[in-house]
């Protein structure tokens, strides 16, 4: 972590759909100047103007510019903060030189990266250079995929506490979402196709359950890629998030020292069969794809929430069941205060030490109490 920097967290990207939100969650839950000092960064000071006096911010807000192509304002931009929140996507595509920078210089990194191809290749040329100079980088901070890996983390947790030790199988079952996407997701998602057609290899990141695991293979995982019957919940169907959170749960695992075992088994299915309430694929999202920059509405979001039950299976068959819900539509009212609360979260932990995390790894049950205090998420034992 960057000790002397003059703010706790810079928002970057902030006068984007996702960017404000994080932007308003900061103003409202902490003000500013008080116990936690942010900014907000963007390419032009008028629209963070516009936008910190459109979500209520005070008017002494901090306004910081830069433009993530030049290398010199990012150098800047990140010298001036412990963390920086970036929602500047797709991360393939716009990400890559901030990482770096925090990397350098010791400064944290969070974002809202579901990019595994792009995640593997930060993974691969700054996990080591962070352990040296003190950065913690953290993907994946939002619906995917803390609500998954911090789930598998509860459940481990409450076996330990209810079986007497941690169990080899955990279940993710989505039984209830309702919420909507951004363009800045469904543009992740084509940046993604684009770069896998480029570059075929990429595709071997994206198919493996270990694809951010790099020297470790653990074993057969379940393929989640057909509606089956779960003798444990009746009928389910893909989900189609799974392809990023089961990474991020092995990567979890790994980084821990395996606590869970290295054989360890996780899949993530959609309760309810064919037509179940859940994100398949993005052709059935109602009202298509948005555009960047366009998500859904403050009464949509407000009407969201979801639902994800984990269950934990021993070797003799014992079982705990913990659910995770959200308060919010999980892609963009929940995601932004999860984002925002994990950063506060990381600066508050200067013992957690440098590398390319995952959230739940990294801050484990500190992160759940702060989620469960501060962005409306509850972890309940069923």
């Amino acid at each position: 972590m960057n000790p002397n920097a003059e703010f706790d967290i810079i928002v970057y990207g902030a006068t984007g759909y996702t960017g404000r939100l994080v932007a308003e969650h900061l103003a409202r839950r902490y003000g500013v100047g008080g116990e936690v000092k942010w900014a907000m960064a963007g390419r032009s000071a008028s629209k963070l103007a516009a936008v910190r006096d459109e979500i209520g911010a005070p008017a002494d807000t901090p306004l910081v510019t830069a433009d993530a192509a030049d290398p010199g304002d990012l150098r800047a931009l990140v010298a001036r903060a412990k963390a920086i929140i970036t929602t500047v996507g797709p991360y393939q595509l716009y990400g890559s030189d901030l990482v770096a920078a925090c990397a350098a210089a010791g400064t944290d990194y969070l974002d809202l990266s579901g990019e595994p191809n792009w995640m593997r290749r930060m993974i691969d040329a700054h996990h080591a250079e962070a352990q040296k100079t003190g950065a913690r980088i953290l993907h994946s901070c939002g619906f995917d995929s803390i609500p998954f890996e911090a789930g598998v983390w509860f459940c481990q947790e409450t076996a330990k506490a209810k079986l007497g030790g941690p169990v080899p199988r955990v279940k993710g079952r989505v039984r209830a979402i309702n919420g909507g996407l951004s363009g800045g997701t469904a543009a992740s998602g084509a940046a993604t196709m684009a770069a896998i057609q480029k570059d075929p290899a990429q595709l071997a990141v994206i198919m493996s359950p270990f694809g951010l695991t790099p020297g470790f293979e653990g074993p057969p995982q379940p393929p989640g890629n057909a509606p089956e019957e779960d003798p444990d919940v009746g009928p389910v169907a893909p989900f189609m998030m799974a392809m990023i959170n089961v990474k991020n749960v092995h990567r979890s695992n790994l980084l821990m020292g395996h606590p869970w075992g290295r054989d360890f088994v996780y899949d993530e299915m959609a309760v309810g069969g064919p037509g179940a309430p859940a994100f398949t694929d993005l052709g059935s999202l109602p009202g298509g794809v948005p555009k960047p920059g366009e998500g859904p509405s403050k009464e949509e979001r407000e009407a969201g929430f979801f639902d994800v039950l984990f269950i934990g299976i021993a070797a003799d068959g014992r079982q705990v069941r913990v659910a995770v819900k959200g308060d919010k539509d999980p892609g963009y009212g929940s995601t932004s205060k999860m984002l925002a609360e994990t950063a506060v979260a990381l600066v508050r932990a200067p013992d957690v030490p440098g590398g390319v995390w995952t959230p739940a790894a990294a801050l484990q049950g500190r992160l759940v109490e702060r989620l469960s205090a501060n962005a409306g998420l509850t972890f309940e034992v069923e």
